[in-house]
């Protein structure tokens, strides 16, 4: 996939919040949508730990549209764990990799959508989301591992609606203050595996 250059000159105003319109729970914006209490939700075993591009663990139980369903048990854990992942990489730049992958919480009430960037890409900046060219907003990264950054959001209702109803997202990173670079993720099939979700 071709990345696309997204300028973010003096003149751009800042996108809105990912998570406009989420429920606040005692706390402003986005940072309960991406501090500890969110960390501590997600399952941690997807993702792989050796030096490499970060890659979807698991074994694949089924295909939806560019999705796949993978299921896995996470170290320490009893029960299997599935997510819906899709892993791309930009034509011209075969270390820009994005992984995007879409689990439940441990509690089974909140889909947590958690995005693995490259390693160096610029983290105060954040990581940006357009839906159909729509921009939705940024999301903070919440720890870089040795397989890249991470970056996650429980998706609202609103979010969730958005994804399942776009026909693309594009993902965008910033190397520089100034400029970054979207990554096209298709969402073909988004809508049906978040529903075949275990």
């Amino acid at each position: 996939m071709v990345p696309t250059q997204v300028s973010t000159g003096e003149n751009s105003r800042p996108p809105p919040p990912l998570a406009r319109g989420a429920r606040q729970r005692g706390m402003t914006g986005m940072r309960h949508l991406f501090g500890p209490a969110a960390a501590a939700l997600a399952v941690a075993g997807w993702l792989c730990a050796a030096a490499q591009p970060a890659q979807a663990q698991g074994a694949v139980r089924s295909t939806h549209g560019d999705w796949q369903m993978r299921c896995e048990v996470p170290p320490g854990a009893k029960t299997e764990q599935c997510a819906l992942v899709q892993n791309v990489a930009a034509e011209d730049r075969p270390n820009l990799t994005l992984l995007a992958i879409v689990l439940k919480t441990a509690d089974q009430k909140s889909r947590l959508l958690r995005v693995v960037a490259p390693l160096g890409v610029l983290l105060p900046s954040g990581l940006g989301l357009k839906i159909d060219d729509k921009d939705i907003g940024r999301a903070g990264f919440v720890r870089c591992l040795t397989t890249g950054c991470v970056a996650e959001v429980v998706m609202d209702d609103t979010l969730l609606g958005q994804l399942k109803g776009g026909k693309s997202a594009t993902f965008i990173v910033f190397q520089t203050p100034e400029e970054g670079v979207g990554i096209p993720v298709s969402l073909n099939g988004f809508g049906p595996g978040v529903e075949a979700l275990p």
